[in-house]
């Protein structure tokens, strides 16, 4: 069997993973331990990305024609691939954070939904909140007015109803002149 028959499949499963991403992260994984590139694929994977180390001419090939061929002036060395189909800044938070404990860790560049980002720009996106954090913060923000009325209305069921809670402005004005009309003059 020929050397490119051996590679194919390879770069087939790496065009078939980037196929539909909507991000594709390239670092420099040189210089971390087994246990912190343990934990690194274990923090990507439960986040749905998919992390390859692969060589980078197989990368190249299976980048040919599609946006992420943007990357190929950055496959020098030793690089692994973080993959994301749903959350495309997901890559860039996980691997941000990861870096800033462990230093052998390297972001080199990435491509974000077709826009391809140096390893500075990627550590400015990965301090975009995630779209679940954006949807409870959304929701808290939405709730907040509703408990407040809340809150009030059980504070008036609490008094015994709308009668007895103090009387607004305008009524308060009225019940002066209301007792004036009522009182016989002298």
């Amino acid at each position: 069997m020929a050397k490119v028959e051996l590679k194919q499949p390879i770069v087939q499963a790496i065009a078939d993973d980037v196929k539909d991403a909507a991000s594709v992260v390239l670092v420099d994984y040189r210089g971390l331990t087994v246990a912190q590139d343990t934990e690194l694929r274990k923090q990507l994977r439960e986040a749905g990305i998919v992390y390859k180390v692969c060589k980078n001419t197989m990368m190249r090939r299976a980048f040919e024609g599609t946006d992420f061929a943007a990357l190929d002036d950055h496959l020098e060395g030793p690089s692994a691939i973080a993959i994301s189909k749903d959350d495309a800044t997901a890559p860039a938070r996980i691997l941000c954070r990861f870096a800033k404990d462990a230093k052998a860790l390297e972001l080199k560049a990435g491509v974000v939904e077709g826009t391809v980002y140096d390893s500075a720009a990627l550590n400015e996106l990965s301090k975009i909140p995630s779209r679940e954090e954006l949807l409870s913060k959304l929701l808290g923000s939405l709730q907040s007015p509703i408990t407040n009325l809340a809150r009030v209305l059980n504070q008036i069921a609490e008094q015994g109803g709308a009668q007895n809670c103090t009387p607004n402005a305008a009524e308060a004005a009225e019940a002066p002149a209301q007792e004036a009309a009522e009182t016989p003059a002298e």
